[in-house]
């Protein structure tokens, strides 16, 4: 797990999902929702619920909207039509966490390519 997540203060339920040897890099939480950010995929909760889990190379479009005076807007879409796209409401007292998490799946989207 990566050092700058401490385990004890996060709770997701992709953590039950992990493969052996795979890396969590980032887990930042919304308002209602979180995403993990491992090596390996990309994994959103919505409170227990896991509502979306794919690896990176299922993951067609991410999109951050922020408006003033409002809480962002995060939006994931998967390539297949049957993985639900997400939309998550985001304040901006986590816009640093989310952000992290953005550049982390960023980086890793134009590795694929």
């Amino acid at each position: 797990m990566d050092q700058q997540l401490n385990a004890d203060a996060v709770v997701h339920p992709a953590f039950s999902r992990l493969e052996p040897e795979e890396a969590v890099q980032a887990v930042a939480n919304a308002e209602s929702a979180s995403v993990l950010v491992t090596d390996r995929r990309i994994a959103v909760a919505d409170g227990d619920r896991l509502a979306l889990d794919i690896p990176f190379d299922a993951l067609r479009r991410i999109q951050f909207d922020i408006e003033r005076d409002r809480p962002a807007t995060l939006v994931i879409v998967p390539e297949h039509p049957a993985n639900e796209p997400q939309v998550i409401a985001v304040p901006p007292e986590r816009f640093e966490e989310v952000t992290r998490a953005l550049a982390l799946i960023g980086s890793r989207l134009y590795r694929l390519d």
